[in-house]
């Protein structure tokens, strides 16, 4: 016997003991018998194997960044059971024709705000037709587990920039748990479009244990009693397979409401020793911290390094918002491309940054957009919900003079490069403004930029609509983020911000950009790398069963048809919310670069259509357990038929 007969019927072996111990049906087994015995003698597969799906002729990436090959993939119960090189030639319920086309691992989405969208919609098809099959909820210290649902909303719909009343309506239609397990089963049981990994929001958290006055109170901090309390949710969470804990110490976050309105997130008056004690328990499960640090002119980011190193301890794996190129503070760049990998070397750190691959480039109603919470002045307008007292707010020279002196402010800290020439008008009832910055309107008015901001939004209100890029402005700096090995792709923030922006395709436009990079000779990423960037390297992180396509791995596909990544993918529309009550959001419509999206097996999305019933009477998509071994990465699989 050759070895290679040897290895695959070990193969084999391993795999009948595991289909026992874990309930893989028949067809399982048989198609993964047929595919290791038949590949050592030439692809003979046997003719009374049939498949769900095969997914014929495609050019199949991994999702480890190895090259890749044109392949037949043969899915069975949910699981990918062969690839071959030639044809597959047993029946299949479904088959699609791959031919010219890449076929990936299902886009894994590490950094959204889908916890209210997927109970009103789980279908989640602003992401699933973008490829994506595993989204991350729970990010920002923000969760609607154990507050009550109006504070769940309170601390979840300013910050995110989803109507309060949304929140509220989502929660009190469809909640039914009060825990974190009671949760996660609870998400597993939703007809949902895509699997859904969590975070345990700590503001949530914090709220439940303290009540909400005390956890806003920056002279309250959590008795012994509380803080076992804490702890004790915290392991009950990662028991029920959650990544980790999610935080933030960014006071320009804020509260909405009525009794506490503009008040930080709890989790920004938290002291060293409640978070050293959380930290302690995600250290040793080797679970995360998903956090965002202070924007201050005393900034803490030193404090999440530390956290992070592992030179005398064991490492704490952290994720931290967000590596940019920020035109507010253009130098910053160097930090964010070197300081990581420096720190985590020296430090034998696990400190990871999120980072959008693609410009940063938010729209604003009038002037209601989180960027003007970083400033007292901007702040002082959001704090007010009746517009009549705001417009008088705005009206008045004394308000209209602090505002200046805060957009001139050099030194104050800041993500908005507060620039109003570099602020585009995009809509507006008075049609000669389109296409004009304010400060254009400044100067053709003879006024301060400030002043013919405020006018138009006194005149115009939300009908004013307007943009501005604030980072990743420069190609060969968006190029090398893309390709830094500290830095993690991410931060779309899909469900959130629903008037201001859509990165729900960031996925495609970054492949995009890798192609026209290649096309121009300048490459920054190969494709295989910029996949494995997009999946396997993050699932692998993560810790969940996601991100690759190998003989047993889960059956989360996309499919892309490189002829369709073009500018296309970066263009914005709008469109309705029904389930919101009609509200319009930005989404992005790149239909012809994915032309299909499978999901445990399931075809739910494919040529531009959704399969009927998604998210109302079915959906494939489940709540994904962290800590799971990947099946497909066990030792002595094979994903591999050669052609004989």
């Amino acid at each position: 016997m050759c070895y290679e007969e040897f290895r695959q019927l070990s193969e084999i072996a391993g795999w009948l003991i595991r289909d026992v111990t874990t309930g893989k049906s028949a067809a399982v087994r048989a198609a993964r018998e047929h595919a290791s015995v038949h590949g050592a003698r030439g692809l003979r597969v046997a003719a009374n194997v049939k498949y769900d799906l095969i997914v014929r002729n495609g050019i199949w990436f991994d999702g480890t960044g190895a090259a890749p090959r044109t392949a037949d993939i043969g899915v069975v119960a949910g699981e990918v059971v062969v690839i071959s090189a030639a044809p597959l030639s047993a029946p299949a319920t479904e088959e699609i024709d791959a031919a010219g086309k890449w076929v990936v691992p299902g886009f894994v989405d590490v950094h959204t705000h889908y916890d209210v969208e997927m109970l009103a919609a789980p279908a989640l098809t602003e992401s699933v037709r973008h490829g994506v099959t595993t989204a991350v909820i729970g990010n920002c210290s923000l969760t609607t587990i154990m507050a009550s649902n109006t504070e769940c909303a309170d601390i979840f719909s300013r910050v995110e920039a989803v109507p309060r009343d949304v929140v509220i309506g989502a929660l009190d239609r469809h909640r039914t748990w009060s825990t974190p397990s009671e949760y996660a089963k609870a998400v597993d049981e939703l007809a949902l479009g895509l699997n859904i990994a969590v975070f345990l929001g700590q503001s949530d958290m914090r709220v439940a244990v303290m009540g909400m006055g005390r956890a806003v109170d920056a002279e309250a901090t959590p008795t012994a009693a509380e803080l076992e309390r804490m702890v004790a949710l915290l392991e009950e969470a990662l028991d029920a397979g959650f990544l980790g804990m999610s935080a933030t110490t960014n006071w320009i976050d804020k509260l909405d409401g009525d009794l506490y309105r503009s008040r930080s997130l709890p989790t920004t008056f938290v002291k060293r020793r409640e978070f050293r004690r959380l930290n302690k328990v995600l250290r040793d499960r080797g679970r995360i911290l998903q956090s965002t640090p202070e924007i201050s002119l005393t900034p803490n980011i030193h404090k999440f390094f530390l956290a992070a190193a592992g030179r005398f301890r064991k490492q704490l794996k952290v994720s931290l918002l967000a590596a940019a190129d920020s035109k507010a503070y253009p130098p910053l760049i160097y930090f964010m491309l070197y300081g990581a990998p420096v720190l985590n070397k020296l430090l034998r750190g696990d400190f990871h940054w999120q980072h959008l691959p693609v410009p940063f480039t938010v729209y604003a109603d009038g002037i209601d957009l989180v960027v003007f919470e970083e400033f007292g002045s901007g702040a002082a307008a959001l704090d007010i919900k009746d517009q009549l007292e705001r417009n008088e707010l705005l009206r008045s020279q004394e308000y209209r003079r602090w505002f200046r002196r805060d957009y001139e402010n050099k030194f104050s800290p800041k993500i908005w490069h507060r620039n109003l020439y570099d602020a585009t008008i995009v809509d507006c009832p008075d049609g000669t403004l389109a296409g004009k910055s304010f400060g254009q309107v400044g100067d053709e008015r003879g006024i301060h930029p400030v002043d013919a901001f405020l006018d138009l939004v006194l005149e115009h209100g939300r009908k004013l609509r307007w943009r501005t890029t604030i980072a990743n402005h420069r190609p060969k700096y968006l190029d090398k983020l893309a390709a830094n090995s500290a830095i993690h792709l991410g931060f779309g923030d899909a469900g959130a911000h629903l008037r201001n922006m859509a990165f729900y395709n960031y996925h495609v436009r970054l492949l995009e950009r890798v192609k026209s990079a290649q096309a121009q000779r300048k490459p920054f990423l190969t494709t295989e790398r910029a996949v494995h960037r997009l999946t396997g390297e993050l699932a692998d992180w993560y810790q969940f069963d996601a991100g690759h396509l190998r003989v047993g791995d889960r059956a989360d596909i996309a499919i892309i048809d490189p002829a369709g990544l073009d500018r296309d993918v970066h263009e914005l529309s709008e469109r309705e919310i029904p389930e919101y009550g009609g509200l319009r959001r930005m989404v992005n419509r790149s239909d012809r670069a994915v032309t299909a999206t499978i999901v445990n097996g399931c075809i739910v999305y494919r040529d531009g259509e959704f399969a009927p019933g998604l998210g109302a009477q079915w959906g494939p998509g489940r709540f994904l357990p962290a800590g799971e071994q990947v099946r497909g990465a066990t030792p002595g699989y094979q994903t591999w038929t050669p052609t004989p």
